[in-house]
């Protein structure tokens, strides 16, 4: 588990209305028929000190209708400090009462909604249990997918009311140990538990044989909450009745994904028990919304609430009902870091044999800054290649927002041949690059040779490869026929290209001669089937290298074959020359790139 102190002055200590992390909140909000809007207003987006509830998707209990839905809607979008963006999930009326999603449109995409379990007469439970699917926007890929349970279980102590709370639980944790493709999941709502040894509190959290359904306390705060002023600060009803604070009913339950320390997580010291001396605890972004601790036993606390002040303590008063009521809870989710990378391929093309090739990868956070701004974890991820290509070791860090980081990528070049693999980079998720090179030869040494007009007097094909003085020695006492000056030696050369295409061609040739004679190369061009001159030049007696280009290199290289020829015409270029000329040729070899 990652430390999380880095976070908890910069995010959980202020909890201020321009948070940009997932704000999740629940709220009883008592018989709901209309009205109350400016209470709602106010509890909802109200702030005191900087501090403000201002959720991103509020969960609601006992809505009566739908257009009671909608009322509440209106509430939030024409709040002041709205964002003027809610939506609400479709109403489903069942038994009793029933609850509803409100969330914002600009920060969520709303998936549907799934009757976990259906409320009816006992030995039922009470009213529908709905889970609603959320995913959060602000991502180039499939952003991370949540699944909300917003439940109101039965109250009451007897053996009935406790049997017809588990059955609820029941069904919850069922439908979340079946779930798929979510990255997240969470419930939400009045659970109606005096305990934590209370059966349906237990289901929800214990461990089982099969865990994949459980939730977590992320405040780590077990104990008979009823009538206990230890728990003062989590209290959530009643805020307006004569019975007062002295109840933990009201909560906000994760799954293991949301509290393991990792991406998509609660930001908060998760199993560190919430303060009992100070509502605002700084290990936990879990707040019971109004309630500073002063109220115990008492109507919620309006003048002087530390929390909230007398505003926003008044109006959550006043939306609660002099029947009686709830506050508000509210936790943040930190938005996970998306993996982005600039390419899915690197290609390095043709390089050359021993030489140092590498291409760069750019490595990214790319959850959107603007919609979730701080709120958003740092990429940590890490680089691996196949065999053939080298990566960076290490783990690599990239905060929202930032430039992301530089990665050259190598290719290992002392074997000949194409090569392919793959560089994985492992974080949120992780991305596959597919790796492809083609070492070829520095050079390509000729396959065969023929010397004509000039007698060979010492060397053959494997002098022609290197550079290290060992020549095709050559003679010749026939130079001067007719009364002209004419070709004395004559090198032909056939070698095989290592690419069918080049985009460049050169043929390098070594030579040298007892007196200055003219040296022409000619490179065959297989599409016109002929040798094109391509270098003119004068021979000197020490060996020098004349580097000759092809045009329209690909015309040089035989379809299919890939054959390649080069002739070398030697001729005196003075009459003053001895009567037995001589020379000889180093090294001859193309380099097709």
């Amino acid at each position: 588990m990652r430390p999380r102190a880095f976070f908890f002055l910069a995010i959980c200590a202020t909890c201020v209305s321009a948070h940009a992390q997932l704000r999740i909140a629940t709220w009883n909000i008592s018989f709901y028929s209309g009205g109350r809007v400016p209470d709602i207003q106010t509890t909802v987006f109200g702030a005191f000190e900087g501090r403000s509830m201002s959720p991103d998707v509020l969960l609601t209990q006992e809505i009566l209708s739908t257009t009671a839905m909608n009322t509440f809607l209106g509430a939030l979008n024409s709040a002041p400090g709205s964002s003027g963006t809610w939506a609400a999930g479709p109403f489903i009326d069942g038994n009793d009462t029933d609850g509803a999603i409100f969330y914002r449109s600009d920060r969520l995409t709303f998936e549907g909604a799934t009757v976990v379990s259906t409320g009816g007469g006992a030995p039922l439970p009470p009213r529908n249990t709905v889970r609603y699917d959320v995913r959060l926007k602000g991502f180039l890929g499939v952003g991370p997918k949540v699944a909300l349970y917003n439940c109101h279980m039965k109250s009451g102590s007897t053996s009935s009311d406790v049997s017809r709370r588990l059955a609820e639980a029941f069904a919850v944790r069922n439908n979340a140990q079946a779930l798929t493709g979510f990255d997240g999941f969470a419930i939400a709502g009045d659970f109606n538990t005096p305990a934590s040894s209370d059966d349906a509190y237990d289901k929800l959290i214990g461990s089982e044989s099969n865990n994949a359904g459980r939730f977590y306390d992320p405040i780590s705060t077990p104990g008979n909450w009823n009538n206990n002023s230890a728990f003062r600060y989590v209290h959530t009803q009643d805020p307006s009745a004569n019975g007062g604070m002295d109840s933990r009913f009201d909560f906000l339950l994760l799954s293991n994904s949301l509290t393991n320390g990792a991406g998509f997580d609660y930001i908060g010291a998760f199993g560190v028990p919430y303060s009992t001396t100070s509502w605002n605890d700084m290990n936990h972004s879990y707040r019971a919304w109004g309630n500073d601790g002063t109220s115990y036993g008492q109507t919620l606390t309006v003048s002087g609430n530390a929390m909230v002040g007398s505003a926003i303590a008044q109006a959550i008063k006043n939306a609660a009902t002099a029947s009686g009521g709830h506050i508000p809870v509210f936790l943040d989710l930190r938005a996970p870091a998306e993996l982005g990378v600039s390419t899915n391929t690197l290609d390095f093309g043709n390089v050359v044999q021993g030489s140092a090739a590498s291409l760069p990868v750019m490595v990214t956070n790319t959850t959107d800054p603007v919609i979730w701004r701080t709120g958003i974890a740092n990429l940590l991820y890490t680089l691996s290649s196949t065999a053939g290509f080298t990566a960076p070791a290490g783990t690599f860090t990239d905060p929202a927002g930032g430039v992301g980081n530089n990665h050259q990528i190598s290719v290992d070049t002392s074997s000949l041949g194409p090569k392919s693999g793959t560089l994985t980079v492992a974080g949120e998720g992780s991305r596959a690059i597919s790796l492809i090179a083609n070492v070829i030869p520095d050079m390509i040494a000729p396959t065969s040779m023929s010397l004509s007009i000039a007698n060979l007097v010492s060397g053959g094909i494997l002098e022609l490869a290197s550079s290290d003085d060992q020549r095709v020695n050559w003679r010749n006492a026939n130079w001067y026929t007719g009364g002209r000056l004419s070709p004395v030696a004559e090198l032909e050369v056939v070698g095989t290209s290592s690419l069918q295409n080049p985009t460049s061609l050169t043929f390098e040739l070594e030579a040298s001669t007892a007196g200055s004679f003219s040296q022409e190369i000619r490179l065959y061009d297989f599409v016109a089937s002929q040798f094109v001159l391509v270098s003119t030049t004068n021979s000197t007696p020490f060996d020098s290298t004349v580097v000759a280009n092809a045009p329209n290199p690909a015309r040089f290289v035989q379809a299919g074959t890939k054959q390649m020829k080069a002739r070398v015409t030697l001729t005196p270029s003075s009459w003053s020359l001895g009567r037995v000329l001589t020379g000889g040729f180093d090294r001859a070899v193309w380099k097709p790139r």
